[in-house]
């Protein structure tokens, strides 16, 4: 099948999301871009990798900070300069960069990073969120992590809590609300190849 859609994927902790999207792009047979893209930032701006993967998907601690600095609204621009900003933002912005200029020159699969808001004013962009009932995530949490039960639940409420702060922070919106997505998929009853039928049947019908 060939693609000529750029697909952004919004998942729930333990839903399934980075799976569904790696599987999804070897069908299509386009990239898929995930934590891939802090490799990218730090090779830009010859910050350790370590140091962004420690920050990644976290908001910034002081949202006065990034008040006083002028940079709460992202997506008006960027700084010329970065150089007293706290690592989130400058991670952020470089992600920012790089998706904005990926989506120029190819089709891809990505998840997470505010994508889909970066991305919001592109006509080639497919938006998906990919969600599961608690007990499915903390099934796949604890799968993932040897960990007792009742840490595997923290642990997904604390990713989701992350993700939405993440989100919220950086664009003024509200995470995994229905109605910015193209298509939302429970996955509680769905293998991972079942979900990525249903996301090809849909970019089929769309065209």
């Amino acid at each position: 099948m060939s693609c000529n859609k750029i697909i952004t994927i919004t998942r729930q902790y333990g839903s399934g999301g980075r799976e569904i999207g790696k599987a999804l792009a070897d069908k299509l047979g386009i990239n898929f871009y995930d934590k891939d893209l802090i490799s990218l930032a730090a090779k830009e701006s010859g910050i350790a990798p370590e140091v962004f993967e420690n920050v990644d998907e976290k908001a910034t601690n002081s949202l006065l900070y990034s008040l006083s600095v002028g940079l709460y609204n992202y997506g008006n621009g960027f700084s010329s300069s970065m150089g007293d900003l706290p690592v989130n933002d400058k991670l952020y912005l470089l992600q920012h960069r790089i998706i904005k200029e990926k989506a120029e020159n190819e089709y891809f699969v990505i998840v997470g990073r505010c994508a889909d808001y970066i991305l919001r004013n592109n006509p080639d962009v497919v938006k998906v969120f990919i969600y599961a009932d608690i007990e499915s995530r903390i099934k796949r949490a604890l799968q993932r992590h040897e960990i007792e039960r009742v840490r595997a639940k923290q642990a997904v409420i604390k990713a989701d809590k992350n993700r939405a702060n993440y989100y919220s922070f950086y664009s003024g919106q509200k995470w995994g609300q229905a109605d910015h997505f193209d298509l939302c998929i429970n996955t509680t009853k769905l293998t991972t190849d079942q979900a990525v039928e249903v996301i090809l049947k849909y970019l089929e019908i769309i065209g």
